[in-house]
This record gives structure tokens, sequence and C-alpha cells, in this order.
């Protein structure tokens, strides 16, 4: 009886509501819809408010770099685990590492990418094997022995194929035309069986592996939106062919002239490329030009900004104010180590070549640096680990065991990095409408997907100039960004005035499997009245009571980590957080890019779990401790023309 009154109050209550706002006579009849009535009591146009929208609901978990077996370095150092192995763990599968641990990942992804190298491209298993034809060469053979022996030996054989390869010296063996191509239809066969649409996008791809002027990492990841068939029809290009980026754009021209398919290329952490990821003249000394921007920004529209060998948004060198900027840095040298000189880190991270290339469009018309943000592992043992407590290394010597604490990542005559400096590093969202290939590659053109460095956090970030601060109490901020906005890896429109400000509507929701979220920071890059690069972080929505200090920033968070027994307790921090923002120092005279940068409450880093797991007791120069987060594409505003 009380049920009934109670819905009959309602009855009466909703009739009450809808005469007050003009909409007189319901029709009682429960099988009759009238939309023109619904349209205005609920702002929709029926009564589900999904139908009819095409906007992307959901992101697509997926890894766009790792190595397998069929890498000359991977398998040289001791991986055993092959293309298939790789695509069937992706997929959820449990498999067996290179070590003979059993892995599995916590949930699969829903994409990938084996990325090995063009170079050399499933050659060394013929080595490893002793291919007669392949151990004729006396360098081969010598490696042959090595690979063979494991250990030193094969850590030796990787060594110098990469000081090789930087010098142009590979024996002729390895680098044969013919016998790439081969194995390159071997290996799209290979990722075709794996692709799924609906279920499980196997993404085709390679690494184009220059290490210009030895060791120095200006490494691309080319991505193909084709399958096999189209794929197969134009040879994949080596740094055997050219170690110059544009050379690679002209042959990415070539294959979609040749094809029709569409192709393109994400750069690696540019923190190795000893100051010439982001420099303003080509590898080989010639300035950069109008047409040199415009072909960058059209072939390179993302940017890897995290994996295991560190993460490149931005050095604290460079960014003193920010206090959360000295995270999992690799800044010693280049790939083989070679140190660093005074000026090169100004051109190796994202946040420096956003601002600089919006100088850049002022000067050449077009921004060369105009990049949305994903993470990868680049593991070169088959198995993408980006979980801080399932972690498996870099290489087989860095997969789990009791001595990889203190062993050496990389040793290049002396000059070493250390294994417990790698970092469980990252993942890729991408805001697909649909999981297949074309509708992933379509998102990765646009920019709207985000990197992490491993959580599988849910971020939204839209633009606009009607946001207010009532849309970040909906419950939906999908459609109310789109609606209103435009999403992360785009331009604002036009002003609608003059007097008009920017706002942003970002939202988060916890990984379950991860820690709570401490804050939303909303990272703006800017180029002053007088031609000068400026940037700004700011504490835009924060967990708890905490207030800002007299310098505009949040405290920290605190922390729960109990060190020793690896743990945490989720019970600082929020699980979901979401604000409208406006810029409070917006200048429409000037050129500005936006992006957020999501933060976890602190959670044990991989090397807290291992010491736990072997009863390791770490130096003190060991990071223990890890602030995961999530970077999103930007978004750029251009003052009216």
């Amino acid at each position: 009886m009380t049920l009934r009154i109670a819905l009959r109050a309602t009855t009466i209550l909703a009739l009450a509501t809808l005469a007050q706002t003009g909409i007189a006579q319901v029709n009682t009849d429960a099988g009759t819809i009238q939309a023109d009535r619904i349209e205005r009591f609920f702002g929709q146009p029926g009564y589900s408010p999904y139908a009819g929208r095409s906007y992307p609901m959901i992101p697509l978990w997926g890894e766009q770099h790792l190595h397998t077996s069929w890498s000359p370095d991977a398998i040289a150092s001791g991986t055993r685990v092959d293309p298939d192995a790789a695509l069937r763990y992706a997929k959820g599968a449990e498999i067996t590492s290179s070590t003979g641990q059993q892995v599995k990942l916590s949930r699969p992804y829903d994409w990938m990418v084996v990325a090995d190298h063009s170079d050399a491209l499933g050659i060394m298993a013929g080595v490893l094997a002793g291919d007669p034809a392949l151990l004729a060469d006396p360098k081969l053979k010598e490696w042959n022995k090595g690979m063979n022996a494991g250990g030193d030996a094969a850590s030796a054989v990787v060594i110098e194929m990469i000081t090789l390869q930087g010098q142009g010296k590979l024996p002729e063996a390895v680098t044969d035309k013919t016998v790439q191509f081969d194995m390159w239809r071997k290996m799209t066969e290979i990722v075709e069986s794996h692709d799924d649409p609906g279920t499980f996008s196997a993404m085709i791809g390679y690494e184009w592996t220059s290490n210009y002027g030895g060791g120095n990492n200006l490494h691309r990841n080319v991505i193909y939106r084709d399958g096999k068939a189209l794929a197969d029809r134009v040879r994949p290009l080596t740094t055997f062919d050219t170690e110059i980026p544009n050379e690679l754009w002209d042959w990415m021209q070539t294959y979609e002239a040749e094809t029709g398919g569409r192709v393109l290329a994400i750069p690696h952490n540019g923190n190795l490329s000893n100051g010439l990821m982001f420099a303003t003249e080509t590898p080989d000394g010639q300035p950069i030009d109008a047409d040199w921007a415009a072909a960058r920004q059209r072939w390179e529209p993302l940017y890897e900004v995290t994996q295991s060998k560190g993460t490149s948004e931005q050095h604290p060198s460079l960014a003193p104010a920010d206090e959360f900027a000295d995270f999992e840095i690799w800044d010693k040298g280049n790939l083989n180590v070679v140190p660093k000189e005074p000026g090169m880190i100004e051109y190796e991270y994202a946040r420096q070549a956003l601002k600089r290339g919006l100088l850049l469009e002022d000067q050449l018309g077009t921004n060369p640096f105009k990049f949305g943000l994903v993470g990868s592992t680049d593991d070169h043992t088959g198995i993408s680990s980006a979980e801080e407590n399932n972690f498996f290394g870099k290489f087989p010597a860095s997969e789990p065991g009791v001595e990889r604490m203190t062993a050496n990542a990389f040793d290049f005559e002396g000059r070493t990095i250390k294994d417990w400096t790698l970092g469980a590093s990252g993942l890729t969202a991408v805001w697909a409408a649909e999981n297949s290939r074309a509708s992933i590659w379509d998102a990765m053109k646009r920019k709207e997907v985000y990197g992490t460095t491993g959580p599988r956090m849910l971020v939204r970030f839209f633009g606009g100039w009607e946001f207010e601060p009532a849309d970040a109490q909906g419950r939906n901020p999908g459609a109310i960004g789109y609606g209103k906005g435009v999403p992360m890896g785009a331009d604002l429109p036009p002003a609608p005035s003059d007097d008009a400000v920017p706002g942003f509507l970002v939202a988060a929701l916890k990984d379950p499997l991860s820690g709570n979220l401490d804050r939303i920071q909303i990272v703006k890059g800017w180029v002053d009245g007088n031609g000068e690069m400026q940037e700004k972080v700011y504490d835009v929505v924060w967990s708890g009571d905490r207030e800002p200090g007299a310098d505009g920033k949040v405290p920290l968070v605190g922390s729960t980590v109990d060190v020793a027994n690896a743990t945490w307790a989720n019970t600082i921090g929020s699980s979901d957080l979401i604000t409208v923002w406006q810029d409070p120092d917006f200048d429409p005279a000037q050129r500005a890019v936006y992006y957020a940068r999501v933060l976890e409450i602190p959670t044990p880093r991989w090397t807290a779990y291992d010491a736990a797991y072997f009863g390791n007791t770490p130096g003190p120069e060991v990071t223990m401790v890890v602030t995961e987060r999530a970077y999103t594409s930007p978004i750029w505003y251009s003052p009216a023309e």
C-alpha cells in the first residue's frame, strides 16, 4: 500500500511539473510517445539518451610498441616469445616467458601492434638456429655462439649489434632486402590471423629504428590502417635505406600513393635522442622549413610520452615550478649512453616541443609539433607489462629474478644504466567508435587518445566556449563535451566574442585495480608578447578538503604505501574527479596549448614488489614508490586571423 501511494504521488508530481513547463494535456497512454514533449522536458530527442549518438563511448586499451623474438636485439638477448605468442598474451592467454615463468595480463587488451624492427626482421632467428647460409659470415657465426651461450655473451651480441647498426656496418646478410620482404609477409600473416573485429584488433606495424650518429634515438613506429593485402605491397623501410626521418615520410607518401592505404608514424621517447627529436634542423644539419613542418604534422600525429626507458613529458630542470615533473627521468645520454651536452634536454621533452610548435607556427605558418600523447612499453620480451605488480622488464635479463634490482639494463663500455630505473610503463587508450583497425587508426589520426603510465583510468578532456560549472554535475561528460566543445586532440573553434574565455571540461574515473585519484591538472603552454615560450600547471580539481596554498598549489595528498610489504590503502584520494575550468590567464592574442594530467595517489613501484617477493634489501638510491598518471592529448587555441 505504501509503495502504491508513493508511486501515485510521484505521478502527480510529474504531471504537475509538466504542467508548470507549459506541456499540457499529458497523454497517460504509456504506449504513446510524444517526442516534442520529451525533448522539451529531458533535452533529448527520444526516451533513450544514447539513441542517435555516434561519438566514442568507451576507451579501447592497447599497446603500440612491443618487440618479440623477431626483433634482432630481442632474440639476441634471449627472447623466445614470438609474435603469435605475444598476440595471444595480449588477448588474455597465459604464456611462458623466455625465462620459463608463467605470465598473464590482469585484463586483456583491446588492440595491439607488434612493432618489431624492420631492420633484419626475423633474420636473427635463423642465426640463432644456425642457418648455414647465414653462418658463412664470420660475424654471424660469432653471434650464433654468443646468442646460444646466453648471459653476458648474449648481452655482448646485443650491444655490438646496436653499435654496428648505428655505424652502418652490419653484416651484409642481415641487410638483405629480399629476405626482409619475405619475413614481412610472414609477419603480416601472423598478425592477420589474430585480428577479430569487435573483440580484438591486431594492428599491422613495424619500428623504423634510426640511431642517427651512433645511438641517438629517432625511432618511429609505423602503424597501418590496412590489412595484409595492402601492407604486403610495399617493402617496409629500414635504416639500411635511410636514417633521416623526413625520408621515412617520403616512404609513407609512396606507400599511400601506390596502395591507396593509410599509415602514420609515432616517434619514440625523445629523452634518448641527445637533442635531435625536436630539433629545429634535420639530423643531417638542414634547416627546417614550411614543407618540412607540414610533413611532420601530417605523418606524425602522436608522440610516445612514456615507456620503460623513461617518461619524457617534461624535464624538472626545464620546469622547476612543476613538483610532479621529476618522474621516471632517464637523462644520462642516448641509447649508447653517450653523455648529453648542455642544451640537448631542451629538444627532447614533449612539453617543450608543444610550446616550440606554437612559436614555429608563427614563423613557418605550420606547427610541426602538433601531436597527441600516447604510452607504450617498448618491451623486448614479447610480453607487454605495464603493471607494477606484473612487470617483466625490458629484456629477458630483466624479467623477475633475485638479481635484477642490482643488474645493468644498459652497459656500453662501462657507461651503465641500472635495471631498477626501468619503468613499468605505459599504455594507450583510444576513444574509438568500435573495435576495428580502421576505427582505432582514425582515433589515432585525429589524436583522440591518451597515454598512461600503466593504470587504465578513464579520462575525458574537452575544450569550448560554452561550458559552465553545472556541466560537471552531469553523469555523461561525453554527451556534454561533444555537444558544447571539441575533444582532446582538436583545435578550439573561433571565439564567439572578443571577451570570450575558453573553458575545459575534464573528468577521470580511477582504474578499479589501481590507486585512487589525487588530482587533475591542466598544463598550459603559450608564446607571450615577446615571443618567449611560457608554461603553467594548474590544479583544477582534487580529492579531499585540501586548500591551495598562497602559491596556488594544492598540498600533497599524502601516502598510505607500506613499502616493506608492497601494499597501500585507498583510504585517501577519490574514485572519480570532474570539473569545468576556465583559463584565468587567457590572452586572445596569444597561441596556446592545453592538456590534462591526471595523478593517482602514491602506490608501490615494481621495485617494492620485487623486494617483498625476493627478500631483497634495495639501496637508498632505488625508487620504491610511484605516482601513476595519465596524459591527455592537447587542445590548441589560435587567435583569429
